[in-house]
């Protein structure tokens, strides 16, 4: 090891360390190594250990370290015969506190000029000051130990151990397995002691410090958060919880966006499309598998991409940038994001009122986004936005809701927005602004999400209990009876909710008119007789064919002598055409021209000239009749 030397005249007797100097140990080395005279003076400044005392009251290791050093550095100074004193003002209060922006250096420093002392110290920016205005001072770099980057946490992992927990006063235990496949093992019987803990503590922390890919993304005076390469490690201590605890986890599997085997549909949203999108689960479902997946998707489509963690546990290419929350605030991640112009944003996690602010902000400015949420649902996804973001905003910062359990994609949900009486209500005159949440893959509507007075409602549109209440069939075929009176031809009466209360007509398009009737007066009738909501469409089956109609077989009815041919009520006395048209021939010839009675039907004598073409007619199954109004 190089020998470090340092400049010290032996007329100078005075030295005065600052709190660098005690907690990196350069005072004790230089006093180890002799190169202090034994006729010279330490002095300890009152505020140095008042600073020390305060960090370690606030759970801090330096301090316990820095008063450890200071009973050393007593000893070793009465063994060489140095005179150690102690001097100095006690710091208030306000000026511990902002120890870290200089302030307890300043009063060292300022001791030091005063008494034309040395000044020690292992802190760069302490000598540079000193240096600057004529203060003799001591620099000591702070001795950097060559430490194994393997922590001890880490021989509790193997390949199916997905976390490891630790907590005082019980043995060790781990989960194993996959998401969706999880085993709790007990991994021994030995007791985690406090001192067993708060040694694993330190060494983590300690490490934490020294390599390039390890972040102590939030240290608190209850609990530590540390991002250890790809392992995520959580240390909880006393107050803040009953007892010592460490919990480390990781990720098993680095999987690609083709692993998950997604739909051409899904695929195609998510290259072309999606740019709202958020991931719900679970905490272990693999949300953040999927979450990394993606990242990696979008950067290998030649896209720009950040993200914004808490921790940074996301495991990523050197092209991706990785912003944390904690080291900086909203504001300067808002801006950060703007003026570096990424396509897409990883945002892990969104948890509090302000993420979801951040989150809707760079939305809306255009910038595409991924968020990570927990949550139990996919619709629950959505429902953590309500009371955050106006309803009718929803819609313009999600468009995709991707929920994933047991590491797979288990639902796709699509937001859009529409104006219509929502699910549930009849009455025209509620058509409101409804945000409508589909399936992505059937299309099919799952949700309605709407304003109901002062009150924001999230109807279920698909319940597997609520499905098995069917409608009645006899109210079916009263309302069908009902309608058919202004009808020419059949219709189809479709069920549209759970309720029974609202239904679609589909039905001829020539019939349409007269199902609704002038200014909508049929149709207003008959929701008002049955207590529902009809819509009218055109049916798929329509059997109009170019202006003519169909004579459909329960037009017919036949007696002994007579052939009944009956039309709706409203169509009385007019004059009916009807033709002769071939399955091989397009073209229709008339070939009876008949009028309604006041009932609107026709009757013809079976005998007749009329009526036995019709029978011939009806006979050949090659031959269909059409009739149309003169």
């Amino acid at each position: 090891m190089e020998e470090r030397r340092y400049s010290i005249a032996s007329e100078e007797t005075f030295y005065v360390p600052d709190t660098s100097a005690i907690i990196n140990g350069g005072l004790r080395d230089i006093l180890e190594t002799k190169k202090i005279e034994t006729e010279s003076r330490v002095a300890i400044h009152a505020s140095l250990i008042a600073e020390l005392e305060h960090q370690a009251n606030s759970g801090r290791k330096s301090g316990i370290k820095g008063l450890k050093e200071l009973t050393i550095i007593r000893q070793i100074c009465g063994d060489l015969g140095i005179l150690l004193e102690y001097g100095g003002r006690r710091p208030h209060l306000s000026e511990i506190k902002r120890a870290r922006s200089g302030e307890i250096d300043a009063i060292i420093r300022d001791f030091a000029w005063k008494e034309n002392g040395i000044l020690v110290t292992s802190d760069k920016i302490q000598h540079l000051v000193a240096t600057s205005v004529g203060i003799q001072v001591i620099y000591i770099p702070t001795k950097k130990p060559t430490l194994e980057k393997t922590l001890h946490l880490e021989d509790y992992f193997d390949k199916e151990t997905m976390s490891v927990h630790l907590k005082q006063g019980v043995p060790i235990f781990r989960k194993r397995g996959s998401p969706g496949n999880v085993r709790f093992d007990q991994l021994s019987q030995k007791i985690c002691t406090k001192n067993f803990l708060k040694e694993l503590s330190e060494e983590i922390i300690e490490k934490a410090q020294e390599f390039e890919d390890t972040f102590i993304e939030i240290d608190r005076r209850g609990s530590t958060i540390i991002q250890y390469g790809n392992i995520r490690i959580v240390i909880c201590r006393p107050p803040f919880s009953d007892g010592w605890e460490i919990t480390a986890a990781r990720p098993l599997k680095k999987l690609t966006i083709e692993d998950y085997n997604l739909s051409s549909n899904l695929y195609t949203r998510l290259k072309d499309k999606a740019e709202g999108v958020l991931v719900a689960g679970s905490p272990g479902a693999g949300k953040t598998t999927f979450t990394r997946a993606l990242a990696l998707f979008f950067e290998s489509k030649s896209k720009v991409v950040k993200t914004i963690e808490s921790p940074r546990d996301l495991d990523l290419k050197a092209e991706i940038t990785q912003y944390s929350k904690n080291f900086g605030t909203h504001s300067e991640i808002h801006d950060i994001l703007l003026l570096s112009r990424p396509d897409y944003t990883i945002f892990d996690e969104i948890r509090d009122t302000e993420d979801f602010k951040l989150y809707t902000d760079l939305r809306l400015a255009g910038i595409g986004l991924v968020g990570v949420i927990h949550s139990s649902t996919a619709i629950d996804a959505i429902q953590r936005f309500i009371g955050r973001l106006e309803l009718g905003m929803i819609p313009s910062v999600l468009d995709t809701i991707i929920y994933i359990e047991a590491g797979r994609i288990n639902r796709v949900l699509d937001v859009k927005m529409t104006v219509k009486v929502p699910a549930g209500l009849v009455v025209s005159d509620l058509a409101r602004p409804v945000v409508e949440v589909r399936d992505f893959e059937t299309r099919e509507p799952v949700y309605e999400m709407y304003t109901f007075g002062e009150q924001t409602v999230v109807i279920p549109l698909e319940n597997e209990e609520l499905n098995l209440v069917k409608v009645d069939s006899r109210t079916i075929q009263d309302i069908t009876e009902a309608i058919e009176e202004f009808s020419t031809q059949p219709v189809v009466l479709i069920p549209k909710d759970r309720y029974g209360r609202r239904y679609e007509i589909q039905c001829a398009q020539n019939d349409i008119p007269l199902i609704l009737g002038r200014g909508g007066e049929n149709i207003k009738m008959l929701e008002r007789s049955f207590h529902v909501k009809l819509d009218v469409n055109k049916s798929e089956k329509d059997t109009i064919v170019s202006g003519y109609s169909l004579l459909n077989d329960s037009m017919l009815s036949h007696r002994k002598r007579t052939m009944i041919i009956s039309f709706p009520k409203k169509m009385k006395n007019l004059n009916i055409q009807f033709f002769r048209g071939d399955l091989h021939n397009k073209k229709k010839k008339p070939f009876f021209i008949g009028t309604t009675s006041r009932s609107g039907k026709i009757k013809l004598s079976s005998r007749s000239d009329a009526g036995r073409i019709f029978k011939e007619k009806l006979d050949v199954n090659t031959v269909r009749i059409y009739w149309k109004q003169m």
